[in-house]
């Protein structure tokens, strides 16, 4: 399992928009993003839009493209897209971030734990 790191950008004046979509998340999105292994998954959001997301998942690409051929995913991202003011689904726009700095592994390295 990997953890991932990812961000992408919120139109700042739909920020307020983009936290009452996500604190009513469609249930049957949530049971997509579960069955096509996504765990322990958080977004984070400034107030300037930057939107940082983290996610538990065995290979992220593949988690990606397995939500991608589910119907409720195209609803979401045609829905978000307005949100986001970008071209294509906004899934597809995330930059993933280098891992630098992993406190455990550097404990576990040196024998901390």
């Amino acid at each position: 399992m990997a953890r991932v790191c990812f961000v992408s950008r919120i139109r700042p004046d739909q920020v307020e928009t983009y936290r009452r979509r996500h604190a009513e998340v469609w249930p049957e999105m949530l049971e997509a993003l579960h069955e096509t292994g996504w765990r322990d998954y958080t977004l984070h959001l400034a107030p300037d839009g930057l939107l940082v997301g983290v996610v538990d998942v065995d290979d992220f690409d593949a988690a990606r493209d397995a939500m991608a051929l589910r119907e409720v995913n195209a609803r979401w991202q045609a829905e978000m897209a307005e949100l986001f003011g970008s071209d294509g689904p906004p899934d597809q726009g995330f930059v993933t971030l280098e891992t630098v700095f992993d406190l455990d592994a550097q404990r576990a390295a040196a024998g901390l734990i």
